[in-house]
Parts: structure tokens; sequence; C-alpha cells
């Protein structure tokens, strides 16, 4: 598919939320290339703070490529910072995309938390053309890691919201909204992407009903080529780097370490 590096401009930096902001590049020949799953590669400043990229999934790639983050420290602070104009250098796009469901499938799940909402816009956009029912499960620690998901429903999703402290939708995690799925193994697929105690859950609920899955893994990665390993994560088939074998995989092949 061809991944791409070069220097481009900010169109926008908006918050969408007290957590979440937008930002919009203009990268045309990475929105040609991109595919639903897939990430890039920012290098934010060109001196040594941060001395490494920071990978962001792809929110949407239309006439301007958009991701979603949240700022959690020096890297995506210096992002923030970023106005219109202003340049970054892009390396994209790279990993694993998501892939078409499975002949047969007729109800679509995503399952996501927190900034973990940030790869299924893109992908609802792709499946909207197609006929299938489309379900968003979207949990957020409080009301201020939700935001406007009306792009979401002009797709066709039907939206479940839920929080931690309940200021938004059910109060729970996001598992509480698990009877929103008809769960059956030959129309139903899922795709999740969250942190892993709530990816393990979805796990959990896919095998009880025998459903088909996909998991977008969210881990640092310091290369983004799968040459320094430091994105390995434990599968059935023994470790695997998210950004090189990633970072979407079938869902029942990771394995989720429990917490005791």
């Amino acid at each position: 598919m061809g991944k791409l590096q070069d220097i481009y401009k900010v169109i926008s930096n908006e918050k969408l939320c007290e957590k979440f902001t937008r930002l919009r590049i203009d990268a045309k020949p990475i929105v040609e290339k991109s595919r639903p799953g897939q990430f890039i590669h920012i290098r934010i400043n060109d001196g040594l703070e941060p001395f490494f990229r920071r990978p962001f999934s792809i929110y949407r790639a239309k006439k301007s490529l958009e991701i979603l983050y949240e700022v959690v420290g020096s890297g995506t602070g210096a992002l923030a910072a970023k106005k219109k104009g202003d340049t970054l250098d892009v390396l994209g796009p790279l990993g694993t995309p998501f892939g078409m469901p499975p002949k047969g499938i007729k109800q679509i799940v995503m399952v996501a938390g927190g900034v973990g909402v940030a790869p299924f816009l893109f992908l609802s956009d792709t499946l909207k053309k197609k006929d299938y029912e489309l379900i968003l499960l979207y949990g957020g620690r409080t009301k201020g890691h939700i935001f406007n998901i009306d792009e979401f429903k002009k797709n066709g999703c039907g939206v479940f919201q839920a929080t931690d402290d309940g200021s938004v939708g059910v109060k729970g995690r996001v598992s509480k909204l698990f009877p929103k799925i008809d769960p059956c193994p030959e129309t139903t697929f899922i795709y999740t992407c969250g942190p892993r105690p709530m990816m393990a859950s979805v796990q959990d609920f896919a095998r009880k009903h025998k459903l088909r899955a996909r998991g977008s893994c969210e881990e640092v990665m310091a290369c983004a080529l799968g040459a320094c390993l430091g994105c390995s994560i434990k599968t059935t088939q023994g470790f695997k780097t998210v950004c090189g074998d990633g970072p979407v995989f079938d869902l029942h092949e990771l394995i989720f370490e429990k917490i005791t």
C-alpha cells in the first residue's frame, strides 16, 4: 500500500470537548492511501523535545487528514499548541487496517473506550456505503471525555454511551451497553478499540456468544516500523508488534493479562 513522509500544513486544531482535540492536516497524498484502522506517526517539533514521533489513529480521511487526541504529556501538549499554517512532519499511513466484515454480516458493532473511538468515524464512513446496521457503544470516564458524536449519527450509527460517573448515558463501564447487541454468530461482527481491560471484556462477550471480532490495540510506539519491538504484545501466536503486525488483530488472538 505504501507509506509517505512529508511536511504538511495544519488546517485546524480544535477542542471537541474538555479532554479531546481534533487536528486537521492538509495531507491529501496520505488521505488517498489511508484505510480505516491505520495510523500516522507525527514528528511534532524539529528539536529534541519531544524526541520520538507520536502515533495517532486516523480519525477521518476525506478532504483532509484528521486525528483525535487527548493531551496526556509533553508530546501531545506540544501538538495542542499547533495553529493553522504551522507544519508537521507526518509519516503514514501505517499499520494493518480493519478490513471489511466477513460475508453474511448484517449488524456491525463498534465498541470504544475513551480516545479509542478515534478509528471508528473513518470506519463508519466506509461501512455506511453498505447495507449494514451500525452500532457504536462508547464509554468514557466523565462527560469531559464525551464529545458531540453527530457525525457518527449522520453515518447511520445507533449510538449508546456510558460514563464511569453517570454524567452522560448509562452509569458504569461500556460493558453495561452490551445488551444493545443482538449477538448472532452468523450476522454480528465486532470492532473494538480502547483500554486493555475494556477490550478484554469485549473479548469475553464475543467468546461467550461465538462472535467474530477485530481489535485495534493502543501502545506507545517509538519507531512505528516494527524494528525496535517496544510495542510488542502477547498473542496466541507469540509476541507481535502493534505497529508492524497490527494495530488491528483478530480479537481472539490477543492475550490480555488478568489484573489481580
